[in-house]
């Protein structure tokens, strides 16, 4: 049911308002995020239904990126324009990229020791992504086919972990639901209008793949291996890194040590106390690239590597949601949408096992 607020519009100051309050005290890494945010947008605030919420998600874990962190900038699209994805994300990313810098100018004289802190994180992210399945569960997948979509895609996750088995267990839920699914009634299914057209999109498609293609050629032109490395060479690792890694928050972890401590710019041990303390931080784990600029090259090396890791995502959900919005019209694309969001809520299943599984880790 969606909300009476559901159809207003949004500034973009009140969506980097409420993003903000979310990146101060989202904990628990990319899977508790979209519980927080699920709870912060859909049911506080109402500013999407449940479907559209868990169609946004289906779609971000398919971009390569932070998952959680496109979600944001999708709903901040959907809500106030192209400012309001900016809004959204920069709300959400600013608290953890300032605590990770501030962090890296103090990391030499701070004990590095936490491991108290995050069996505490562990257990409100628990808490948070409970909530979030059973009450995703109860709109989206409670129904014998869809509960059964759920379950199978949580059991294949849990048995094949990795992002890959992720979006081939959404793409298979798509294609069973468009198959074996019946459509909702179109007066049933809210109307979400995206405030960007295909120009635009095909733009800003066409600007990641120029990124992708010119950075590493302008580099090797001019790289002279110096340590720190020019504005470039930052510029390049990490927007690969951001362009390259599918399910975002840890998988992005050895795409990134690859790129900065074999070529000296960042030793192994501060490499890992700034991974640490970006897994006790609220907010994005890609914020870990502020940290790892910040040792590079102070605060301009920060603000590049964090708009540089982030970039890629940001440009790709701007040129996927259009075609997506017209999609989501369709009778055959409803039905594959039903499964997709069904398997949805089987990863968020699956996620809170193993959360489950990590906390039980600690206390034995």
């Amino acid at each position: 049911m969606i909300s009476r607020n559901a159809s207003a519009q949004s500034s973009p100051l009140e969506v980097f308002l409420v993003a903000l309050r979310l990146g101060l005290t989202s904990f628990g890494g990319p899977v508790a995020h979209l519980g927080y945010f699920r709870r912060e947008y859909v049911e506080r605030r109402g500013w999407i239904d449940e479907e559209t919420y868990a169609d946004v998600v289906a779609l971000c874990q398919f971009l390569p990126g932070p998952a959680s962190s496109e979600t944001g900038i999708a709903i901040g699209l959907l809500r106030a324009g192209p400012l309001g994805a900016l809004a959204a994300w920069l709300g959400f990313t600013l608290p953890s990229a300032m605590l990770m810098f501030a962090f890296a100018t103090v990391a030499d004289r701070l004990p590095l020791e936490t491991g108290w802190l995050f069996p505490i994180l562990k257990l409100v992210a628990f808490a948070v992504v409970a909530l979030a399945v059973w009450r995703m569960a109860r709109a989206l997948a409670w129904d014998r086919p869809r509960s059964t979509i759920a379950l199978v895609s949580s059991a294949i996750v849990l048995l094949i972990p990795g992002s890959a088995t992720q979006v081939a267990v959404i793409l298979a839920a798509g294609l069973v639901g468009g198959l074996l699914l019946t459509a909702p009634p179109l007066s049933a299914r809210a109307h979400v209008g995206v405030p960007i057209g295909r120009r635009t999109a095909s733009a800003c498609l066409a600007l990641f793949l120029a990124l992708l293609i010119a950075l590493p050629i302008g580099r090797a032109l001019t790289e002279d291996g110096a340590v720190p490395p020019s504005g470039l060479a930052l510029l390049d690792s990490f927007y690969r890194s951001g362009a390259l890694v599918f399910g975002g928050g840890h998988v992005v972890l050895p795409l990134l040590h690859g790129e900065v401590v074999p070529r000296g710019w960042v030793n192994e041990d501060r490499f890992v106390a700034g991974y640490g303390a970006a897994q006790a931080l609220p907010g994005p784990l890609f914020t870990f690239a502020a940290y790892l600029g910040a040792t590079i090259g102070g605060i301009p090396g920060a603000v590049v590597a964090t708009i540089a890791i982030f970039l890629p995502g940001f440009l790709l959900v701007l040129a996927a949601l259009p075609s997506w919005g017209a999609l989501r019209a369709r009778p055959w694309a409803q039905r594959a949408l039903r499964g997709v969001n069904a398997a949805v809520v089987g990863l968020l299943l699956a996620a809170l096992v193993d959360i489950a599984r990590a906390i039980a880790s600690t206390l034995i």
